[in-house]
């Protein structure tokens, strides 16, 4: 894909975010890698309103070099990206039930989103690893977003927000969109008697397939 049909999807994919109600105002971030560097949402940008034209241009470096000022959150992305040579993009949200359960996952720990669907393990893997507390923007926080990021395609900021990356931008978006649907189950269902989760057998079998 160019550099151009790059920013244009970019474009796209973010406003759908936006008009679902997966971001509000400012919040969020997306990055795409490029064969010579990234692009990444401005500073301060709203995912509904971004023009291809501004979109932060970084090098294999991470330094700025055209289009706004990138995102306060780019040692976030560079993070996962660098923890994940296979990611193609990375996407930060603060959906609401996927942020909810930011909040009451163990910090340090992995979230407790229950294998409820196959899409779930499909898009996100057996674990969610859910980092602990950092101020937004804090670049303190970027050992710990890379150590969570090795072996896990998808993890929580506390009390912030997911951070989820795929193969390409397409892959990241549809995983950040499951993340969110298995947050709202997991929420719904929580102290409800008798759900059924998939066991330990069904998630091997899902992720030798799919994985």
């Amino acid at each position: 894909m160019s550099e151009d049909a790059a920013r244009a999807q970019l474009v796209e994919l973010a406003r759908s975010l936006f008009e679902r109600g997966y971001s509000v105002g400012t919040a969020g971030n997306i990055s795409v890698r490029l064969p010579d560097g990234y692009l990444m949402t401005p500073t301060n940008s709203c995912l509904g309103r971004l023009e291809a034209g501004r979109i932060s241009k970084l090098g294999p470096d991470w330094k700025h070099l055209s289009g706004d000022r990138p995102s306060k959150e780019v040692f976030l992305h560079r993070a996962v990206l660098q923890a994940r040579p296979e990611a193609g993009a990375v996407v930060h949200l603060h959906s609401t039930h996927a942020t909810a359960i930011s909040c009451l996952a163990p910090e340090g720990g992995d979230a407790e989103i229950p294998p409820l669907t196959p899409y779930f393990v499909m898009r996100i893997g057996r674990r969610l690893p859910c980092v602990a507390y950092y101020r937004p923007g804090d670049a303190a926080m970027e050992p710990a977003v890379h150590e969570a990021a090795r072996d896990a395609k998808a993890l929580l900021l506390a009390n912030h927000g997911p951070v989820v990356s795929g193969a390409t931008l397409a892959d990241a978006v549809h995983a950040a969109e499951e993340l969110e649907e298995a947050a709202r189950l997991a929420l719904m269902l929580r102290g409800v008697p008798g759900v059924r989760a998939l066991d330990a057998a069904q998630v091997d079998d899902l992720l030798r397939t799919f994985g």
